[in-house]
């Protein structure tokens, strides 16, 4: 169905020391339960996008989306966006602002660099060494998965450069950076800051429940090997929106203003993330894997996007609808709104949003 509008103190450095196993009850920690029927129904998607070749609609793109506002209203909604899903890498900003809390301060572009899935440009490596050495630290603490650098062009340069798949290039290095940073400031064991009973973890875990006001309805393990908590879109949209709104003397404020601050830190040059940022000054913006897209506007409104299929390309032509149907100017983002399809070099078609708003 589719609708309109409805009515902490830092303590001394740690010593790299295990969590001992019995240090938080089980029970502290969300269960993944694969036997809840609930978190097995498939979620009641709509067409969100489609690709069009010679005024033939030839792929279609579902999913689910919504739009609160600063109290809490359903500005507009497609789909089921209450039903639970992994937020993925858009969970990033929630779990800065939980380091932030714990103490963690850093200059704002690094603050930025700690929200961000980055394309692994230099500023972004040595922006991550940077962390790690402002508290006592190198790579070798940290527990991400290693991989190659994000970006396109920052992939190909660091092959060409008889680079491998390392823990720094990574795009979630700068979170991990800080995440280790934030248990020396707080005394907390460094070896294991991932573990889901980790005191880092725990805070995490009850800074995304409070900012999405909703408990984890499940938890998994995301790519670079975080926990990660399963919410609704609605719930992530809320969150969105008391970052955007949030004063600049907070947590939320300082990770929101850093982000916008330094968007090429947030991503990297020629990402779309970056681009719509820099296109709209206020607006906050972060992708996820799997087809996610969040979006804080400054009088409080959020916006959380699902592409069903996981893709990428569907992604930022239903942000540009979704903020145009807020009243937002998509002129400035025309580049984004509507990509070209091509056929033998030439402009055939185009990918667009659907009329998701129209009624059934």
């Amino acid at each position: 169905m589719i609708h309109q509008l409805k009515e902490a103190m830092p303590t001394p450095h740690a010593t790299h020391t295990s969590v001992p196993e019995s240090s938080v009850p089980e029970s502290a920690v969300p269960e993944n339960t694969e036997s809840n029927p609930s978190m097995r129904t498939t979620p009641r998607h709509v067409p969100l996008a489609e690709q069009t070749r010679d005024g033939l609609v030839e792929s279609i793109h579902y999913g689910s989306l919504i739009a609160v506002g600063p109290n809490g209203e359903t500005l507009l909604e497609a789909g089921e966006p209450d039903a639970a899903f992994y937020p993925r890498s858009s969970l990033k900003p929630l779990q800065a602002v939980a380091m932030v809390r714990a103490g963690l301060k850093l200059p704002e572009n690094l603050l930025a660099l700690t929200a961000a899935s980055h394309s692994g440009a230099a500023m972004h490596l040595e922006g991550t060494a940077r962390i790690l050495e402002m508290h006592g630290l190198d790579e070798s603490v940290l527990e991400n998965s290693t991989d190659l650098p994000y970006g396109t062009a920052e992939r190909e340069e660091w092959l060409r450069a008889g680079g491998k798949p390392t823990q720094l290039a990574q795009n979630c290095s700068g979170k991990h950076a800080s995440m280790a940073a934030t248990c020396v400031i707080n005394g907390w064991p460094v070896q294991g800051y991932l573990r889901p009973e980790h005191p880092l973890q725990m805070l995490v875990r009850d800074t995304i429940t409070e900012l999405t006001g909703e408990d984890a309805a499940a938890v998994s393990t995301d790519g670079c090997g975080t926990p990660l908590f399963a919410h609704s879109l609605h719930g992530m949209a809320r969150a969105y929106g008391r970052l955007a709104a949030a004063d600049n003397k907070t947590a939320e404020g300082q990770v929101a203003h850093a982000m916008r601050a330094y968007p090429e830190m947030v991503a990297g040059e020629g990402r779309d993330v970056t681009a719509i940022m820099r296109a709209l000054p206020g607006l906050l913006a972060k992708d996820g894997f799997e087809g996610l897209q969040l979006i804080g506007l400054r009088n409080g409104t959020g916006v959380a996007i699902k592409i069903s299929d996981g893709g990428d390309r569907a992604r930022m032509p239903v942000t540009v609808g979704v903020l145009e149907a807020l009243g937002l100017d998509g002129g400035q983002l025309a580049a984004l709104a509507s990509p070209p399809v091509l056929g033998g070099g030439h402009p055939v078609g185009v990918l667009r949003a659907t009329n998701f708003l129209a009624s059934n």
